[in-house]
């Protein structure tokens, strides 16, 4: 698949803060925020992207400080995003969004919605991170910075050959984005590690229908986890992918892009909870 063409790619400043942005579509505004490391931002050619912008017009932003637009010294975590990504709707004068994250990228949507739902229709949280549901002493998904990215891709995906890295032949960019990911990634989630102690408490406030996808082949969180996420919240949906991990839109992008597409149009029981 070639590159996206240019005419997607633009960018935006808000407060100050220079923002990359693949846009491409028309239809329903949808909102989708990628997550950390690995994967870091979405490719210029995702193949999730274009299978959504059949049906809506997408907008996908790589967070400050995962491309080449740095973070400003102020945006620390990812509460400053989530402020950030409600000054970009109210920026653009978005209504009804679709707002969909993926890992790092649910956390931020999940804080967004906890701040406010007004320019939001619905939510989609993939396989997402932000929550503690065990005790202190148990972890709730894999350290990824205690591993290396070889075992992540083995951990995170149903075909581990999708995500491993392949260092000696990869280009300057490749590399560069890699090292930013893995930086950001950081930055944003280090401390407490990839959770806001006071999330959980506050899932209550989301108060438009929101469907919580997990990725069947995923071992970075578990299906334990994610369902504990979609309990928190009221009404929540839980689904499961097929011949996924923990990515699904990068490992089943069209059938990702059917998932979102039937819980928007309200047929969310044709979903396999």
């Amino acid at each position: 698949m070639g590159a996206a063409p240019a005419e997607n790619i633009h960018s935006v400043q808000i407060n100050g803060v220079d923002l990359d942005i693949n846009e491409q579509g028309s239809g329903a505004p949808l909102l989708f925020l990628h997550p950390g490391h690995p994967l870091g931002r979405f490719a210029p050619d995702e193949a999730a992207l274009a299978a959504l912008a059949k049906s809506f017009r997408v907008i996908a932003p790589t967070h400050p400080g995962f491309g080449h637009a740095d973070a400003p010294d102020w945006m620390t975590n990812v509460d400053d995003l989530a402020y950030f990504y409600l000054d970009l709707l109210k920026a653009l004068d978005l209504q009804d969004v679709v707002l969909v994250g993926a890992s790092l990228g649910g956390w931020i949507a999940a804080e967004i919605a906890v701040k406010s739902t007004a320019r939001l229709s619905r939510l989609v949280l993939a396989n997402p991170v932000g929550i503690k549901i065990g005790d202190r002493e148990t972890r709730d998904f894999v350290d990824i910075y205690a591993i290396f990215d070889k075992e992540i891709a083995e951990l995170a995906y149903a075909d581990p050959s999708i995500g491993t890295p392949d260092i000696p032949n990869s280009s300057d960019e490749t590399l560069f984005h890699m090292a930013r990911s893995r930086e950001a990634t950081a930055r944003y989630g280090w401390s407490p590690f990839l959770h806001n102690p006071k999330l959980k408490s506050r899932l209550h406030r989301i108060d438009i229908p929101t469907l919580v996808l997990f990725g069947a082949a995923d071992r970075i969180t578990r299906e334990g986890y994610c369902r504990a996420y979609a309990d928190c919240i009221p009404g929540a949906r839980f689904a499961t992918m097929t011949g996924a991990g923990h990515f699904p839109h990068k490992e089943t992008p069209n059938a990702f892009a059917e998932a979102v597409s039937a819980f928007v149009a309200g047929k969310e029981k044709e979903l396999v909870s």
